[in-house]
């Protein structure tokens, strides 16, 4: 009788430890009494009638819940993924309606610590994490923002990702009511979604299901053949992250059943906790109010006018062109709040449109700098408006984010991204703290190069920066080049001619027709960018005033020492020698072809990126910048090209519409200014 009481106490020992080798099923129907079971990050949180919320309505911010244990997905014998089942129930609650602001993702991952971003990064990967095999993260995103980044099929759905937000395949949300009838449906209504998501095994393929009740319709609405067995550790974690952008969304989490080896348990939206209601607005009295309280209230009513009257006058009015505009808006109190009420503390510096600040939202604590346009400057409600409406809706990682904007009467302001790293100019030219190996040149010069590119022919429209310069080269903590300032950026359609605008842009940058015919193009783009080729390389400005007069335009000097035979003379002595020989010389010389008198003669900016990214050979003898035929009838620009004109084929851009050699330049063919006459040129410069 003792032996078997020992036993039997021994056996409830056994039974009552955990073992997470064993763990192979969960049921979540609702987390009121299970949040203890769950690692929330960010802004997650458990909400009093037990939904787990993500995301609330603050811009640019993430958060995640994982299970605390890992479950084990893996045969230790045979390294084969077991097969896995989850159902879970999902609402997505934007700020604004029909706004969306980003998404959420269901994840298994090696660690519930992710180092995401939020924005287009759903808190699961930053910028230099992208499709690097070693993430070993699988998620099925639901997203309400279309990327152009990652290649979003719209702004409303189903993707399957592995190690990178591109999605492997991705789908419009909608669902079966049979098996052949498809009906879609927006994913950020505020209404519940149910999401199933079955990985097979034997077929090695993922199956994901959505509908708008509990029933689980017949057919999948995505399905995609992968082998999850080299993605997968042993053991993973499986959780939700969600993120907010510039628009922000409530994400929702109110069951969740999940199963290893078999189907998980079926959720019934009748037994799962409610969304929270609209917040209730009230806009007047009470009616029926005692007749004491509202001549209690008339009395401060009285009291109060002086500041109500200071208040109105101060009041920040919205006119209705402001109310298409994209980006977050925020009042002048949170940027003077920010700013430290402009403090020259907190002066980044200033140029001909005004002084930019370092800011820090009191919100979020999210670190910005802030652009306050002088009221002395000629950049006025047009060009204001001009720089939301371009950058707000643009996406690359080389281009600064507009994070948002205030107007408050004659007080414009734009809020971006803080580069902690200043401009490009502060690390080539005077007494710099820091110089810049060449390598860390080379990565800045295809950064840029990137992002130009995306403007000329990856976005809806062509956008035309019209002031490429290091000074609007900003430099972030990875000491990656962004592209900033579009307070002179112009907006056409592919296919059509840009129209005629003022000269604007800045010296020794402006190509030689602007001045001539007021158009800027994509060519103009690429000369001011062939300027900061050379700027790079020879750590020079492209007018150097204190120079000797031999030596007072970059372009001409550098071209003066090619045909010397001293191409290498001209190299910044900072280097100290240190280079990669080949990569210099191709860069010199594409600082050349760019800034060719003659547009016709310019490559175009892919054309320059397939050079830089060693795709695309250049060409072995460079003409004069001022020869009207390039040096050599023209056959060494085009000769040199010649399998790029041939073996076009776009994969990061291939549904917009790309610029052939000759695009816009046939105006400029007999063009030979040099560019020292633009010196005592006509035009608006700054």
């Amino acid at each position: 009788m003792a032996v078997s009481l020992i036993f039997f106490s021994v056996l409830l020992i056994f039974l009552s430890v955990p073992v997470t080798s064993q763990l192979n099923e969960l049921f979540f129907p609702g987390f009121k009494d299970f949040g203890k079971n769950l690692t929330l990050k960010g802004v997650a949180e458990i909400e009093n009638n037990g939904i787990l919320r993500l995301t609330n309505h603050t811009s640019r911010l993430q958060g995640q819940g994982f299970y605390n244990s890992p479950f084990q997905f893996k045969n230790s014998t045979t390294g084969k993924v077991f097969s896995f089942s989850t159902s879970f129930a999902l609402a997505i609650v934007p700020e604004y309606p029909k706004l969306g602001g980003h998404g959420l993702a269901f994840t298994i991952s090696s660690t519930k610590d992710l180092r995401g971003l939020p924005s287009q990064y759903l808190g699961l990967l930053n910028s230099s994490d992208i499709g690097n095999f070693s993430n070993h993260i699988f998620a099925v995103e639901f997203d309400t923002v279309q990327d152009f980044e990652f290649q979003d099929v719209n702004d409303n759905h189903v993707g399957i990702d592995i190690n990178s937000l591109n999605s492997n395949a991705s789908v419009a949300a909608a669902y079966y009511i049979d098996n052949s009838t498809k009906k879609d449906f927006i994913l950020k209504s505020g209404k519940p979604i149910q999401a199933w998501i079955d990985y097979d095994s034997s077929e090695n393929i993922v199956h994901v299901t959505i509908s708008p009740d509990s029933a689980k319709p017949k057919s999948p609405i995505l399905s995609f053949p992968v082998d999850l067995s080299p993605i997968f550790h042993e053991f993973m974690y499986v959780g939700f992250s969600a993120s907010t952008g510039l628009l922000a969304s409530s994400h929702y989490i109110s069951g969740w059943s999940f199963k290893i080896n078999g189907q998980a348990r079926a959720l019934h939206f009748s037994s799962l906790p409610s969304l929270p209601g609209p917040k209730k607005k009230h806009t007047g009295l009470i009616i029926g109010v005692s007749v004491p309280l509202v001549f209690f209230v008339l009395c401060l009513l009285s009291l109060a006018i002086f500041y109500v009257v200071r208040k109105i006058k101060n009041a920040e009015v919205i006119e209705d062109w402001e109310l298409d505009v994209g980006p977050q808006r925020y009042t002048y109190q949170e940027l003077k709040k920010a700013t430290k009420n402009f403090s020259d503390k907190e002066l980044l510096g200033h140029g001909g449109f005004g002084k930019v600040y370092k800011g820090t939202l009191p919100n979020s604590k999210i670190e910005v700098a802030v652009k306050r346009i002088s009221h002395e400057s000629k950049q006025g409600v047009r060009e204001f408006v001009s720089e939301i409406a371009s950058i707000g809706r643009l996406r690359h990682r080389n281009l600064v984010q507009l994070v948002g904007w205030c107007r408050r009467k004659s007080d414009l302001l734009l809020v971006y991204d803080f580069m902690s790293n200043g401009s490009l100019d502060n690390f080539l030219f005077d007494e710099p703290k820091t110089i810049l190996s060449w390598e860390q040149r080379f990565k800045i010069i295809k950064g840029v190069a990137s992002g130009l590119l995306y403007l000329h022919e990856g976005y809806e429209q062509v956008v035309i920066h019209r002031d490429v310069k290091a000074s609007n080269v900003l430099i972030d903590n990875e000491l990656n080049g962004r592209l900033g300032d579009f307070g002179l950026a112009r907006l056409y359609e592919h296919g059509s001619n840009p129209g005629t605008t003022r000269v604007v842009g800045t010296l020794g940058y402006l190509a030689p027709e602007l001045p001539r015919t007021g158009k800027a193009t994509t060519g103009s783009d690429v000369y001011a960018f062939g300027a900061l080729l050379l700027e790079v390389a020879c750590g020079r400005r492209p007018i150097e005033p204190k120079a000797l007069p031999e030596e007072l335009v970059l372009v001409d000097w550098v071209w003066e020492n090619y045909r010397e035979g001293k191409f290498l003379d001209v190299v910044d002595s900072k280097l100290k020698g240190e280079y990669d020989e080949a990569e210099m010389v191709m860069v010199l010389k594409l600082g050349l072809l760019c800034s060719k008198n003659a547009q016709l003669a310019r490559p175009s900016m892919r054309q320059v990126v397939r050079c830089l990214e060693g795709e695309l050979e250049v060409p072995k003898i460079v003409g004069a910048p001022d020869a009207l035929d390039g040096g050599n009838n023209g056959k060494d620009v085009v000769d040199g090209f010649d399998d790029f004109m041939n073996s076009f084929a776009s994969s990061s851009f291939e549904k917009m519409t790309s610029q052939s050699f000759q695009e816009n330049s046939a105006p400029y063919v007999s063009l030979s200014t040099s560019p020292l006459s633009l010196l005592h040129g006509r035009g608006e410069t700054r």
